[in-house]
């Protein structure tokens, strides 16, 4: 099972975002059931492996905090662009909630994330896209900024591949205090 740990967004921030979706022709947009913020990407877990997560997952204690969208960028792999991204304003609980994952995940015997955490919630994939139509959308949308919204739970999905998109499905939810 392919599993990742992530905030699930609440309906505020979730319509938000989905209000963007079409505005970029030739984006292949996230549907609004997967739009979240990646907090730590697992991978192939069996099921003895899942548990392990869920135990130390579990363990894991914190209090709620808020969350606000903050501007927009694109991702680029191998020097293609490849996504568009809403970004989540800093937040000292949201890097500490983070940091907390990756150890206690890390002591379970999962290699370490390699990448940066970077707090964004992925709106649309555009490898398509001609690059001049990407700068005039995040032109015209990098100011993005929304109320902040109350994170009272984290959250351990699972994923299973789709033809077109992927399906998450939330497996436990952890509460914050």
């Amino acid at each position: 099972m392919r599993l990742f740990v992530a905030l699930d967004l609440p309906d505020p921030m979730r319509e938000r975002l989905t209000r963007l979706a079409g505005s970029l022709a030739g984006a292949r947009w996230t549907p609004p059931a997967n739009l979240h913020l990646t907090l730590r990407f697992i991978g192939e877990a069996d099921r003895v492996m899942a548990e392990e997560i869920d135990h130390a997952l579990s363990a894991i204690r914190g209090r709620g905090f808020k969350l606000a969208l903050c501007g927009t960028g694109l991702f680029t792999r191998s020097g293609k662009t490849c996504s568009l991204w809403a970004g989540i304003e800093a937040s000292e609980p949201l890097e500490r909630l983070q940091g907390k994952i990756e150890t206690a995940l890390v002591r379970i015997g999962l290699p370490p994330e390699r990448k940066r955490f970077k707090p964004h919630v992925t709106l649309a994939r555009v490898d398509t896209v001609a690059e001049p139509a990407l700068a005039t959308w995040i032109q015209a949308h990098n100011l993005l900024r929304s109320e902040s919204v109350a994170i009272t739970h984290f959250t351990l999905f699972s994923s299973l591949r789709g033809k077109e998109q992927a399906v998450y499905h939330p497996e436990v939810d952890y509460e914050l205090g």
